[in-house]
């Protein structure tokens, strides 16, 4: 199926021929540092991986996800949306639990993600990743869903649960950016050829540095270490250009498109899970001292957000950060199939 006309980026020339998808390879880099290709090759999921090829925006490009069968199906079908930095990999403790209750859980990889294709030319917005992963949904059978999303994936299941409002049961944001528009706040805006030479630059050492500070409250775990090496592998690896172009277009993506503006208009029950400590705020490094100070108060942002929303139940976690479901399962987990059953 086709979805939609080609877009040709303009103005930044590559600096290798990019192939839209990569063939497997996988190593150890030096002093045993992973190593991973434009598919995460090599990196291994907690579930079996499939794919569901299909033609977008006039390319063949090939979608990874996860399909979870409980032993004791309930009749429900939780859809969880990953974050930008994160992957359908990184909620296996999430689909663990919805899976011992009983739901059947499916996870992709968005295009530009992860183990999917990161095309060379794509024209990236929330709407374009809700039609294909609608598409995957329709040769899955499935009509009716649960739409989660953390971070980045809770603007995209937002946008989901508005382009697709009867084939949405319930919506979950757990720490979902996007609850305030920085531009409008007063951050700059960085061009993509910007952000891809910042991209190229990130090494394990900075994503861990700022995953302590946002993701977890300031604190370490050495079982977090797996998610920073999964990202870090990609930027080491022979794909790296492709895979900071794709972070770079999708960060415009993320800025450029608030979701905050819709939420009065979303029509299905919403539950809000949120990790207070989090202060994530997209170009937050570009402004002033001043602006700095009103940006990723989630404290805050998520009362508001409910506020918005018109059938919202908000779950604060005052001592946890951006991901409360890796930070602290047990708490998180409990809050979620509460608020799941509520339903």
């Amino acid at each position: 199926m086709s979805m939609g006309a080609r877009f040709v980026a303009t103005g930044f020339a590559m600096c290798a021929s990019i192939l839209s998808t990569a063939g497997a390879w996988a190593s150890e880099g030096e002093a045993g540092k992973a190593v991973y290709d434009g598919e995460l090759s090599g990196f291994d999921y907690a579930y079996p991986v499939n794919r569901f090829e299909f033609t977008s925006q006039g390319e063949p490009v090939r979608m990874a996800y996860l399909d979870v069968a409980p032993e004791t199906p309930n009749g429900r079908t939780v859809v969880l949306m990953h974050g930008k930095n994160f992957c359908a990999g990184t909620w296996e403790g999430t689909i663990e639990a919805l899976s011992e209750a009983g739901y059947r859980v499916v996870a992709p990889d968005q295009i530009g993600f992860c183990k999917s294709t990161k095309p060379e030319n794509y024209h990236f917005s929330f709407h374009q990743l809700a039609a294909n992963t609608h598409a995957l949904l329709e040769t899955l059978d499935i009509d009716k869903v649960t739409v989660m999303g953390h971070s980045m994936g809770g603007m995209l299941a937002t946008r989901y649960a508005l382009m697709y409002p009867d084939g949405v049961e319930q919506l979950v944001l757990a720490n979902p950016i996007g609850l305030e528009d920085w531009k409008a706040k007063g951050v700059p805006y960085q061009g993509i050829d910007q952000a891809y030479q910042s991209e190229l630059k990130k090494s394990a050492e900075g994503i861990r540095a700022y995953q302590q500070s946002t993701y977890y409250a300031g604190h370490w775990e050495p079982r977090y270490d797996r998610w920073v090496e999964m990202q870090a592998g990609m930027y080491r690896g022979k794909d790296r250009e492709r895979v900071a172009w794709n972070q770079a277009l999708t960060s415009d993506m993320v800025f450029t498109q608030p979701v905050v503006y819709e939420f009065n208009q979303l029509r299905v029950p919403t539950l809000l899970l949120i990790g207070e400590q989090d202060n994530t705020a997209i170009g937050k490094a570009l402004a002033s001292e001043e602006v700095k100070k009103e940006l990723g108060r989630y404290e805050v942002l998520g009362e508001q957000a409910a506020e918005r929303i018109p059938d919202a139940t908000l779950v604060e976690f005052p001592d946890l950060g951006h991901s409360p479901q890796i930070q602290a399962p047990e708490k998180f987990h409990k809050a979620l199939l509460e608020g799941l059953s509520e339903l």
